[in-house]
């Protein structure tokens, strides 16, 4: 019985955000959670790659420009067959964005590989307020769209199209796409990472190595992907 009563409560010691430092103000303590500290990483990461693999492009493209021009065209070609030829070049650099952030989210936990009891990279994704806030500001992009290309008075009449009966269920489809979008992604992440903190407690390190490939890797890659695609609907169904 103990040990099981350890074991939950690790387990509940790892999901739950950990204050790293305080920053101190006159009059005002701003406690920084560990979740705040990966995502500033991941951050830093994502701009100096930007600025290395981006640095002295020319005509005849020498390798680390090769690898900058695979991860664009992917990125635009996955827009451009989402969205349309005519407006995926306005919401590429914003797909690829959170594509790439969550590509690094999701998969920060294979970065451990230090033993020890010292700070921990833990998947930001696992909290409910990073995977809200995503949410929020991809429905943010999709009224954007919608507002853009169709005018405010476009946006506005599709609210009563095809019949005025459809205003109740267009309005509310504007709260379940971030809830969902916010929730599938905290879900499955949430999900993998507590199957491999189990696995860490219960098995030796050979096997968790192994099972982190599908866990951490593959599936944080595919939550990525998901959240970035449906995004990228919601704003070709708005720019219809």
């Amino acid at each position: 019985m103990h040990e099981e009563v350890s074991m939950s409560d690790r387990l509940v010691e790892a999901m739950e955000p950990h204050n790293v430092f305080t920053i101190k103000l006159p009059g005002l303590e701003i406690p920084v959670s560990d979740v705040v500290v990966v995502m500033w990483v991941i951050m830093a990461v994502l701009i100096f790659f930007s600025i290395f693999l981006t640095r002295k492009l020319s005509a005849v493209p020498n390798k680390k420009q090769n690898v900058a021009e695979i991860i664009v065209e992917l990125i635009n070609n996955i827009a451009k067959d989402a969205i349309g030829e005519h407006h995926w070049k306005a919401f590429a650099p914003y797909l690829g964005t959170i594509f790439l952030f969550l590509i690094f989210a999701n998969t920060v936990s294979i970065f451990n590989v230090i033993p020890g009891e010292g700070f921990k990279f833990r998947p930001p994704t696992r909290n409910i307020n990073v995977t809200a806030c995503m949410a929020i500001m991809s429905i943010c992009v999709v009224i954007y769209a919608g507002i853009r290309y169709k005018k405010m008075s476009g946006w506005l009449k599709s609210f009563v199209e095809p019949i005025p009966m459809m205003l109740p269920f267009k309005i509310l489809d504007y709260g379940i796409k971030p809830l969902s979008l916010a929730l599938r992604l905290f879900g499955n992440i949430l999900g993998a990472f507590i199957v491999m903190e189990l696995i860490y407690m219960a098995m030796p390190p050979v096997i968790p190595a192994a099972l982190s490939i599908y866990f951490d890797l593959f599936d944080g890659i595919l939550q990525a992907y998901v959240f970035m695609f449906l995004t990228s609907l919601y704003i070709a169904e708005v720019l219809e």
